[in-house]
């Protein structure tokens, strides 16, 4: 499975113009349900202001971030799961994603359709019965998987006896804590599970196990109070099911997206009192989400961030880079960013003893900064 952020949410709530903002990347976007059939793609780069300052230090020839994938799915209404709204198709393009970035509808506009149950129907700004409806589908999508999955193991237990009980024995645990809860239209996700369930479970890649943040999308009034009694309610919800939520407004970040001056950038953002894009807010949650850290790498020629995932050893880091690198593993040379913020240069990191050498069983953190050793014998 790919490590993408699927951006999802009933039609006209504003997916596709986040999508096109975050990726500047043309997404088709109109006010009409479904205009986004084929899930569009992008890549979109992750700011980081800790690569800025290594690139302040090194002045670099060049500096490459990190990125983040995003997949703007077409919206979802309530009877997704049995088909309605080409919803098989949709609820497909979920599953292949890793992390679930729920847009919500927080503003009122009556020249924007709301649409819940179908497309010639326009429904009330609700938020509350928006997340439900789409928890809803999740829900009966996953309990259509559950119970495939149950025919199959059902015959397997039947041909093996207790050798196939044991082998399912998380599995089943694991099904008696969740079934209930999407029976009940709650996510699997908030579901107490151990090591040995979320296993016995983990190939079903159940829609509403996935990790999720839930996106208030505000109309531009409400961008300096940062939130309005649609996003609150989002935010009480999101706190039951234990999930981040960010806010923006896909208009204005829509239009900043268009401004290439930094300097203008800066002046946009700050007539609206913002510090930093709501997208940049979103991206860097999404790479969080999916589990992902970031190491760099730091000298005249590039500095560079590189994506690892949370726990990777060092060997594996550098793997990322080459795999010779991780072949041919000796040691890593290591500091962090926030040692060269201190120090200033690494000769200074080195002078204050805060240039170390690790070996193969090291952990690399968020915001390392690494030298790689190695040799490849042919």
């Amino acid at each position: 499975m790919k490590l993408t952020c699927g951006i999802v949410g009933l039609p006209n709530v504003g997916k596709s113009t986040i999508f096109s903002a975050l990726t500047k990347a043309p997404a088709e976007a109109a006010n009409y349900p479904f205009c986004t059939i084929e899930p569009n793609h992008g890549v979109v780069e992750l700011p980081d202001e800790r690569l800025d300052f290594m690139a302040s230090v090194f002045q670099p020839k060049k500096k490459i971030p990190a990125t983040v994938d995003f997949v703007d799915i077409a919206g979802l209404i309530k009877g997704a799961s049995k088909g309605e709204g080409l919803g098989n198709q949709f609820l497909a393009n979920i599953r292949e994603t890793s992390v679930i970035a729920h847009v919500v509808r927080c503003f009122d506009n009556p020249d924007i359709q709301h649409v819940r149950e179908d497309a010639k129907t326009d429904a009330p700004i609700d938020p509350e019965s928006d997340i439900l409806t789409i928890n809803y589908e999740l829900c009966q999508a996953d309990i259509d998987t559950i119970t495939k999955r149950e025919e199959k193991i059902v015959k397997e237990v039947r041909a093996l006896g207790k050798e196939a009980e044991k082998k399912y024995a998380g599995y089943k645990s694991a099904i008696a804590k969740i079934m209930p809860l999407l029976q009940d239209g709650k996510c699997a996700r908030v579901a107490d599970l151990t090591d040995e369930e979320k296993a016995g479970i983990y190939d079903l890649h159940l829609l509403t196990v996935k990790p999720q943040l839930f996106v208030c999308n505000i109309d531009e009034d409400t961008i300096a109070e940062g939130t309005n009694k649609y996003v609150e309610t989002v935010k009480k919800l999101a706190a039951e099911e234990k999930s981040e939520v960010i806010v923006i407004c896909g208009k204005f970040e829509s239009d900043l997206a268009d401004i290439t001056d930094e300097n203008d950038r800066k002046d946009f953002m700050d007539s609206v009192g913002l510090k930093e894009s709501g997208l940049t807010v979103l991206a860097r949650a999404a790479y969080h989400l999916m589990g992902l850290r970031t190491f760099f790498t730091g000298g005249p020629d590039e500095c560079r961030a590189w994506t690892i995932h949370n726990g990777d050893l060092a060997p594996q880091a550098a793997g990322v880079i080459h795999t010779d690198f991780e072949k041919g593993f000796i040691k890593a040379e290591v500091y962090s960013v926030d040692d060269l913020r201190k120090f200033g240069s690494e000769a200074e990191i080195k002078a204050h003893g805060k240039y170390r050498q690790e070996g193969k069983e090291y952990v690399v953190q968020d915001g390392d900064c690494i030298f790689f050793k190695f040799n490849v014998t042919k």
